[in-house]
């Protein structure tokens, strides 16, 4: 994963908790780098590590953490770095999920290693649709059950998100139903 995904995972815990336990998380976890760059590539299981650090160290569920990263990444990080992409990408939550192939397809001209996870969309309808979750990589529903509340929180839309089908478990892949109030006419 690159580097901004680390750096991300470094910011949620230095802004919701301190410096010695992000100390603690990074040395549990066996990472001796002092500045995660923001470009360069690291191995995944590094940040499956530092994860499995913050979760221990901060005597969270593991699920917790990685729901909790996934609102900061939206809220925090892919605001501050991808912000006009973002905003290019959907005026509504529902837009936005149905943009994401796109979305994910101008992110990958800036980090041209980069290996998206891939999102389509099914049963849309006026208050909610099926996410459909593809990816090489194990372990990051919750993440994306975070990256769903934190789009919802960014567009005044808070987001009911429920796991219909998890690849753990057997599927093909993951499937959400998420739900958003309507608008009122």
């Amino acid at each position: 994963m690159y580097g901004m995904v680390n750096k991300a995972i470094e910011d949620l815990v230095l802004t919701n908790f301190s410096r010695e336990q992000w100390n603690a998380i990074k040395e549990k976890a066996g990472v001796e780098e002092d500045v995660f760059l923001s470009n360069e590539m690291y191995p995944d299981s590094m940040t499956y590590d530092l994860v499995g650090a913050a979760s221990e160290v901060l005597g969270l569920e593991a699920q917790k953490v990685l729901v909790a990263f996934g609102e900061h990444w939206i809220l925090v990080t892919a605001k501050h770095g991808y912000g006009s992409m973002l905003e290019a990408s959907g005026r509504t939550l529902p837009e936005f999920l149905i943009n994401l192939p796109s979305f994910h397809t101008r992110v990958a001209m800036i980090f041209p290693n980069l290996e998206p996870p891939r999102f389509s969309c099914t049963d849309v309808t006026e208050d909610s649709l099926v996410l459909h979750y593809h990816s090489h990589r194990p372990g990051l529903t919750d993440f994306v059950i975070g990256l769903l509340q934190g789009l919802g929180k960014m567009f005044n839309s808070p987001a009911e998100v429920e796991v219909i089908r998890r690849k753990s478990e057997g599927a093909d892949h993951d499937e959400f139903l998420v739900r958003w109030a309507s608008a009122p006419n």
